[in-house]
């Protein structure tokens, strides 16, 4: 049997990032990031500040962003029988109104047993518990809190920001609950940030518009498949994560008619390019909302995006497979070497790439 291409393995993927490159911190401002630009037809790589971006834009552009919130979902407790350490994280809710969690403590779980969350940035608040009803797939559990409330209501009081692995952190400070956040954030949903979207302030998004360029605003609510590495070494093998996104008939309009007059059409981030490209394998863009398991991956041919603003991504991850797929796997590495070389900041709260 024949070796399949390199593009189809996910160790095709890889890059060596020192350790100090990962940012641990935000920047002083939003747009005091950097910003690499990689250009697809001659493969020129030009350095640059993110505060230029509204001057590399056309009038006629739409910049489609993902406006989902990031959602307190870490969550701190302990087993009630035993007192044992418990540590979680909030999924969402079933249509019975029970919370879906996973979680991990020393021991096993049972059916039954309740955790007593303790609210993360109130030590001297009464403790909520939850009873856990039954084990599922993967590890998640359905749980039912005692207290009445919304679970956002609860979240807000007792859960904290999750911030990503490699942002070594025991707990969100101050600065994360703001800055691990979109500045037009509004829909809440998300167990992670669309990291790209971070830089942009509000300033910056006005000088866009000015220049005659369209904000488009869609949804897709970042799941904990995030967070989960890529255990395939053939990418054929791999099973991708669901999330639910959402395109409402006004981004859709705006998208469309920018197409029909040949402005070009750059997401955001990957999240916004999964959405669009999402909805684009259905039919024609239009208002749609469902749950998406697109694995966007070479060869792929993109139906709606003709640029994307993303952030630096983890080795052999489907993030840095996605952005191969849009530029070219050959490029994307060369890009990601000089980034590395050049001292960019990767990862979340680092520095951003526009593809074009």
């Amino acid at each position: 049997m024949s070796e399949p291409p390199a593009d189809d393995l996910l160790s095709s993927y890889d890059y060596e990032l020192p350790p100090e490159r990962i940012a641990d911190q935000p920047t002083d401002r939003r747009d005091a990031s950097r910003l690499m630009r990689v250009d697809r037809s001659t493969g020129a790589i030009v350095h640059d500040r993110f505060a230029t971006l509204p001057s590399l834009l056309r009038p006629g552009d739409v910049l489609v962003v993902n406006q989902t919130r990031v959602i307190p979902a870490r969550l701190l407790g302990r087993r009630k029988q035993t007192g044992g350490k418990w540590e979680g994280l909030f999924l969402g809710t079933d249509e019975s109104g029970c919370w879906r969690l996973i979680g991990k403590t020393r021991g096993r779980l049972q059916a039954g047993e309740a955790i007593s969350l303790v609210a993360a940035h109130d030590p001297d608040a009464p403790e909520l518990d939850l009873i856990l009803e039954a084990r599922g797939d993967g590890g998640e559990w359905r749980a039912r809190p005692t207290e009445a409330g919304t679970a956002l209501e609860l979240l807000d009081a007792y859960g904290t920001v999750p911030l990503p692995p490699y942002i070594q952190r025991n707990l969100a400070t101050r600065d994360d609950w703001e800055r691990y956040q979109t500045t037009y954030a509004a829909r809440p949903g998300a167990v992670a940030a669309p990291t790209a979207g971070l830089h942009f302030t509000s300033e910056i998004l006005s000088q866009c518009e000015e220049r005659g360029v369209r904000i488009a605003r869609i949804t897709l609510h970042v799941g904990i498949g995030t967070f989960r590495p890529v255990s395939a070494e053939r990418l054929d093998d791999h099973v991708m994560h669901s999330e639910w996104c959402e395109i409402d008939e006004t981004a859709a309009d705006t998208i469309n008619a920018a197409r029909k007059a040949g402005g070009r059409i750059i997401a955001v981030g990957t999240t916004s390019v999964r959405t669009l490209e999402s909805v684009a394998a259905t039919g024609p863009l239009r208002a749609w909302q469902g749950e998406t398991d697109l694995f966007i991956r070479p060869p792929y041919d993109f139906r709606v995006v003709d640029a994307i603003l993303t952030n630096f991504h983890l080795p052999k991850s489907t993030l840095l497979v996605l952005v191969s797929a849009f530029a070219g796997r050959d490029l994307m590495l060369q890009a990601y070497r000089e980034a590395v070389a050049s001292e960019y900041r990767f990862f979340s709260y680092g520095d951003a790439m526009f593809l074009t």
